[in-house]
């Protein structure tokens, strides 16, 4: 059975943060696929619903690269 720390959480992106739908210990990129410790999450579209892992990730896919 796996534990809510060995599983991708499931957020609600807000503008000054995030809501947990389903817990769990990280998020996954949308860009690269690294998994990211909720609490270390800085980076995240609201528009899109997605994190991101760096500020640079983020960028590169609000720019469509």
């Amino acid at each position: 059975m796996l534990m809510s720390s060995d599983r991708a959480a499931t957020l609600f992106y807000q503008p000054n943060g995030f809501r947990v739908i389903r817990s769990g210990s990280h998020v996954v990129c949308a860009v690269s696929g690294t998994p990211i410790p909720l609490e270390t999450l800085r980076y995240w579209s609201v528009a899109r619903q997605e994190p991101y892992a760096t500020p640079e990730l983020a960028t590169q896919r609000l720019l469509g690269r």
